[in-house]
């Protein structure tokens, strides 16, 4: 129990003795809450900590219409979910636009917004009533601040970090690579507020308003250890000390890090809410998000038992045939027609609006794993073993049995090429198969290493801004380039969108104009530029 309580405590057996002066009980409200009352009932924090969770995706519910899910569109499903390779869309929305490297600054805004802004007050709300009266509540708080504001710094580079929440009215931005080692101290102390919480005996947290994990205080710590070791990883080709330093200190904390479906971090239903998935009124309401060209070459040419759990079939002539698995068409890599009935019918994501909105799953932490184990470090298994694992977990967290993961690793398969026609819109497109690669462990280090990635991708799916992350740290899976390149030379066509420039709507005083100035010049040769790559972007 902590001081605080304790002391308030006392002070409630002692006030009956001096009732004839007890000036605060005249004076108060005796159906008014009072703080320390809200922050014990966990009144006064729960709310912002549900709202803090539906805006590491942004997530909404029935009563919310479109409204989350215009957001999320342009600031994740137009932008890494197709940068990844996961999805084509069915429109061009007018013109230039993200998918062909025409970078637009509302919806490079909306990216800003949803990743970093809407977080802040929620944040700043909890730090001030939690950092030391509550402390386990701030943790929480500061580990789902983190699951935002990485995807913010993994889009942007800088952003505002170290003095966010002080009440500075012009806060200075970051580097990367001081965001990064900031967020790796800031989860260790929330870890270690949570684990020593547990082991005194305390399973729940604000369970009411907790829509991740029930208030399962322990699944939160092998969470942040999960996020911690995705963190790492990311940064190794900028800093390997440090990312073995972390990734060895998730891997090996007492709580661990994530083994099976049970652990998984998903926006399901709970705080009382049932949420929706957005992808389901882009794909069958907007019809726009179908299937990318580079999912096909790869799941196609595997023969890939998730295809049908992850698209539908389809029945135009321009469908492909994938063993007994049936036929599926898929939209080209950054074209620039509109909106047509041909593209309407090419595979749908097969995303209902039940599904789930993962933040990470097991499948994922097994591949970090294995690529750990590839760079020689003790992990507790060897990397094949790991790699088979990440696969058998993925097939299981979708529904297949893991019996059909030696006959899936051992099939010399490889991505197929992908190849599309359709005369009346005068599109022809043609595209070699982007690797050779089997599910086989075997080859160079190097082979092995794109393997793992390459299943990897296929297990975060449909978590786009992983894979772009992910594909953009180590180039693999390699994917098709778009047809259309509208970047002006801003952006490579074979290396894609590296980063988001800053939104030109970000800074309107002096004071913010030059704090801008300075965030630029954090930036590689202080170009802020799409094709301008971070800090951890840094494999030769």
């Amino acid at each position: 129990m902590k001081k605080k309580t304790c002391q308030y405590i006392i002070g409630l057996l002692v006030l009956p003795l001096f009732t004839a002066c007890d000036f605060e009980k005249i004076n108060t409200n005796e159906f008014e809450m009072l703080p320390e009352e809200g922050l014990m009932d966990g009144i006064a924090i729960g709310g912002p900590i549900t709202a803090m969770e539906k805006c590491v995706v942004p997530v909404g519910t029935q009563a919310d219409g479109t409204s989350v899910v215009n957001r999320y569109q342009t600031a994740y499903n137009l932008a890494a979910d197709c940068w990844s390779g996961y999805f084509g869309q069915n429109n061009n929305w007018g013109g230039p636009n993200n998918l062909n490297y025409f970078l637009r600054d509302g919806w490079v805004a909306s990216s800003y917004t949803e990743a970093y802004s809407t977080m802040i007050p929620l944040w700043q709300d909890i730090k001030s009533k939690t950092e030391t009266a509550y402390p386990e509540a701030f943790a929480l708080a500061q580990i789902i601040k983190i699951s935002a504001w990485h995807k913010a710094t993994d889009m942007f580079g800088p952003i505002p970090y170290k003095e966010a929440g002080k009440g500075l009215i012009t806060v200075p931005y970051d580097s990367q690579e001081e965001v990064y080692k900031a967020m790796f101290a800031e989860l260790t102390d929330a870890i270690t507020v949570l684990a020593k919480y547990v082991d005194q005996g305390s399973t729940t947290l604000l369970a009411k308003a907790d829509a991740v994990y029930g208030g399962d205080v322990r699944k939160w710590v092998v969470y942040a250890n999960s996020l911690m070791l995705r963190l790492a990883m990311r940064v190794y080709y900028a800093d390997a000390a440090l990312s073995q330093k972390y990734a060895l200190q998730a891997i090996n904390h007492p709580y661990g890090v994530m083994k099976g479906t049970g652990d998984e971090a998903k926006m399901e239903q709970g705080a009382g809410l049932v949420f929706k998935n957005n992808l389901d009124v882009l794909i069958n309401q907007y019809n726009e998000c179908r299937m990318g060209s580079s999912m096909l070459a790869y799941l196609g040419g595997y023969e890939d038992p998730r295809l049908p759990k992850y698209f539908t079939k389809s029945s135009l002539r321009q469908a492909v045939a994938i063993g007994n698995l049936g036929k599926y068409c898929a939209i080209p890599t950054g074209h620039a027609l509109p909106a047509n009935e041909i593209f309407k019918e090419c595979s749908k994501p097969n995303v209902p609006s039940t599904a789930p909105t993962y933040w990470m799953r097991a499948s994922e932490v097994y591949f970090l794993k294995a690529e750990a184990a590839l760079h020689g470090w003790a992990v507790g298994a060897t990397a094949e073993e790991l790699y088979k694992k990440g696969i058998a977990m993925s097939f299981e967290e979708n529904g297949i049995s893991a019996s059909e993961v030696d006959e899936y690793v051992e099939s010399g398969r490889q991505p197929m090429a992908y190849n599309m026609t359709v005369y009346y819109l005068s599109l022809s497109v043609n595209k070699a198969q982007p690797s050779k690669a089997t599910a086989e462990w075997k080859g160079s280090k190097e082979e092995k290493l794109e393997k793992i990635m390459i299943q990897k991708w296929i297990a975060l799916y449909p978590n786009g801004q992983e894979a772009w992350s992910e594909y953009r740290r180590t180039g693999y899976p390699k994917l098709h380039e778009v047809i259309s390149n509208l970047s002006n030379n801003e952006v490579d066509t074979y290396t894609g969108i590296r980063r988001m420039r800053f939104p030109t709507n970000k800074a309107t005083s002096q004071e913010e104009l030059e704090n801008l100035e300075k965030a630029r010049k954090l930036l590689r040769g202080g170009m802020d530029k799409a094709g301008t790559r971070l800090w951890w972007d840094n494999k030769k």
